[in-house]
C-alpha cells in the first residue's frame, strides 16, 4: 500500500475561504474533489469512507466544505443554500482552480465525486474545468440543467435500487449525457446507502471508474 500524506488546506475562491483535507498517496496519478450533498460537509461519514477507499487504492482525494461556517448556519435554519446549484458549482470551480495552482497538485489529473445535490454541481463544474471523470452517488444530476448536455468527462451515475425517484431521475439524466456514461444501480440500497455492504459497493464502483479514467 502507498504511503498516504494527509494535509489540512485552506482553499481560497473568489467569494469564500473554505477548509479542506487532502489525502495524497505516493505516486497518485490524480485527485478526486468531493462535492457533498444537502446539509453535509467535509465530515460526511459516507464521503470520508469512499475517500479513504480511493486513497488506499492509490488515488488522491480532497474533501472540503462548499459553504462557509456562516452559510452552514443559515442553511441549517432555512435550507436555502443546499439546492443553490449555481453557488455550489461556483465553489467547486473555485476550489479546482485553486488546486491546479498548488505546487503539490500540478501534475495530478482531476476527478469529481458528487453526492446528492453535489452531483449536479460536479457535473456543471466539469464543463468549466479540465476534469477527467465524474462519479455521482445518489445524486441529482437533473439539477445540472442545461450543463448536462455539455458534459464531456466520463460519468458514472450510482443509485440505490430502493430509491426509485432518484433512479428515474438518473435514467433521465443518462439519456441527456453525450459523453461516455453509465448508470449502476446498487441492489437493496436506499438513498443514503446505509444498508450493509452497499456503501462498499459504491466505493468499489467509484474506485474502478477513477482508476480507469484518471
Amino acid at each position: 500500500m502507498s504511503k498516504i500524506q494527509q494535509r489540512e488546506v485552506t482553499i481560497k475562491t473568489p467569494d469564500a475561504q473554505l477548509d479542506g483535507e487532502a489525502w495524497l498517496p505516493t505516486g497518485a496519478p490524480g485527485i478526486v474533489l468531493f462535492a457533498h450533498g444537502s446539509g453535509s460537509s467535509r465530515f460526511s461519514t459516507r464521503n470520508r469512507y469512499v475517500a479513504g477507499e480511493l486513497a488506499r487504492g492509490g488515488i488522491g482525494t480532497l474533501l472540503f466544505d462548499l459553504l462557509t461556517p456562516e452559510e452552514e448556519v443559515r442553511d441549517a435554519i432555512d435550507r436555502s443554500l443546499r439546492f443553490d446549484i449555481a453557488l455550489l458549482t461556483r465553489r467547486l470551480v473555485g476550489a479546482t482552480r485553486w488546486l491546479v495552482r498548488e505546487d503539490w497538485a500540478k501534475s495530478l489529473t482531476i476527478g469529481y465525486f458528487g453526492a446528492s445535490t453535489g452531483a449536479a454541481a460536479a457535473l456543471a463544474a466539469s464543463v468549466e474545468c479540465d476534469v477527467q471523470a465524474v462519479v455521482s452517488r445518489g445524486g441529482r444530476p437533473d439539477l445540472a440543467g442545461a450543463a448536462l448536455a455539455r458534459v464531456t468527462a466520463p460519468t458514472l451515475l450510482i443509485a440505490g435500487s430502493h430509491d426509485p425517484v432518484v433512479v428515474d431521475l438518473n435514467r433521465q439524466a443518462l439519456a441527456q449525457l453525450g459523453c461516455e456514461a453509465k448508470l449502476e444501480i446498487v441492489p437493496g440500497a436506499t438513498h443514503l446507502f446505509e444498508e450493509p455492504g452497499t456503501l462498499e459497493q459504491v466505493a468499489r464502483l467509484a474506485s474502478n471508474w477513477f482508476q480507469r479514467w484518471l
